[in-house]
């Protein structure tokens, strides 16, 4: 929807045409993250599979493959058609899958479904209060994405330490960032549905770029999460 647009509009349509967009992002999250969940189940009751991705490169080989995806996904999405924009969103739900498995080898089954309801319960709370608030939550976006690419390079300096007081820094402070990102990315998502069309195929793009976004903030939330509430194999 252009500005011209927006602006004929009453406000009663503006949001049920925000409603609408955001179920449609909601829609196509958790389609992906019903695949995520359905390949690593089935990759991890094949003693087969998971030991292949264990023991050789090609857990590294899914990784780099899921980087690539999710970098043209996102820089090159204006170039890419709709349908072909929504393929690639899926075989990255799809690695995806197949690298969480290996979650199955280090915590419970009941631990890891106990944890996905923790976090599925906060992620609505969270992308809901996005959603409500008058807050302008623009200006968080870049102090979040800084703080971001601190934890990853601490993550990456814990690598060779082994410190686990950084270890858990490193989780708590992932919590709070993620949990930011995901009411600054519901926010961003609202505020899609009145810069593009409805129906047009900028506004189906815009919509694989959101699910993509939550979809993330999701992912990561849980993998935290997991860190703390997640219970060791023994």
């Amino acid at each position: 929807m252009n500005n011209m647009g927006y602006n004929s509009m009453t406000m009663p349509q503006v949001e049920e045409e925000q409603r609408s967009f955001v179920t449609q992002v909601y829609m196509w999250m958790f389609l992906a993250l019903c695949v995520t969940g359905f390949v690593a189940l089935q990759v991890a009751t094949s003693v087969e599979l998971l030991q292949l991705i264990v023991s050789t490169p090609l857990f590294y080989v899914l990784i780099i493959g899921e980087l690539i995806l999710v970098a043209v996904l996102s820089g090159l999405v204006n170039k890419l058609s709709p349908a072909f924009a929504m393929v690639m969103f899926f075989a990255y739900s799809i690695l995806n899958g197949a690298t969480l498995s290996v979650i199955f080898l280090a915590y419970t089954s009941a631990s890891i479904a106990n944890t996905f309801f923790i976090t599925a319960g906060m992620f609505g709370i969270i992308s809901f209060y996005g959603y409500v608030t008058k807050t302008d939550l623009t200006k968080w976006g870049s102090i979040l994405f800084m703080a971001l690419i601190g934890m990853i390079l601490a993550s990456v300096v814990n690598w060779f330490l082994h410190s686990s007081a950084l270890y858990w820094v490193v989780t708590y402070v992932g919590i709070i960032i993620f949990t930011g990102l995901t009411a600054y990315d519901m926010q961003k998502i609202k505020n899609m549905a009145i810069a593009v069309e409805e129906g047009s195929e900028e506004a189906k793009k815009a919509a694989v770029i959101g699910a993509l976004a939550l979809y993330l903030d999701f992912i990561n939330l849980f993998l935290l999460l997991l860190r703390i509430f997640g219970g060791r194999r023994k």
